[in-house]
């Protein structure tokens, strides 16, 4: 199999977010291809600000600084003091960042959001529409970890999948569900009303 340059590269900023999050023993960072989307995402965001729920180690943010314009600001919130205080130390480098320490509706301060990563707190699950109303016409909301169907153990067949309900089916947002791997799936969704 052929190795592309960009399925190898990983800026400096990621790879030290991910040494940060093996000394702290943290294991749910974005994967590698849900960064690589992020960053991609974060560049076509040219005004505005962008918003993370659940920094974690900063992995994600540091995909989504990789790749943001340095004039857009950025926010991203932390419940763990640890970690947020890592994270910060570790993100001081980039311009126009913010990192909060607490429950993650603080984050709804800054809004509305250009682009919105919804990974931690359970905000994806519980609160879909608070999620909704904090993007602006036009922003991007991405929702990862999400398990594709065709691979749900027999105890969740049948049953609806309440994220996969709300962001799919709601006529106020242009959605999509990728496969980021062969087990790992991500909901983009844009409002549009």
């Amino acid at each position: 199999m052929p190795t592309y340059r960009a399925m190898r590269e990983i800026p400096p900023l990621v790879q030290h977010a991910l040494d940060l999050a093996d000394r702290m023993q943290f294991q749910h960072s974005c994967t590698i291809e849900v960064g690589r989307l992020l960053r991609l995402l974060a560049s076509q965001v040219r005004r505005g600000t962008i918003g993370e729920i659940g920094t974690g180690c900063g992995v994600g943010a540091a995909w989504i600084a990789s790749g943001k314009a340095p004039d857009v600001s950025f926010v991203t919130v932390e419940s763990d003091v640890a970690r947020a205080q890592a994270a910060a130390s570790l993100l001081a480098v980039v311009p126009s960042i913010r990192i909060l320490q607490g429950d993650w509706h603080l984050l709804l301060e800054y809004g509305p959001f250009a682009m919105l990563f919804a990974d931690g707190a359970k905000a994806k699950e519980r609160e879909p529409e608070v999620l909704l109303q904090s993007l602006k016409l036009g922003g991007t909301i991405v929702l990862d970890d999400l398990t594709p169907e065709n691979r749900w153990p027999p105890e969740w067949r049948g049953r609806v999948d309440p994220v996969r309900e709300f962001w799919l089916n709601d006529s106020r947002v242009i959605a999509t569900e990728i496969l980021v791997t062969p087990g790992s799936a991500v909901i983009l969704a844009t409002r549009v009303g």
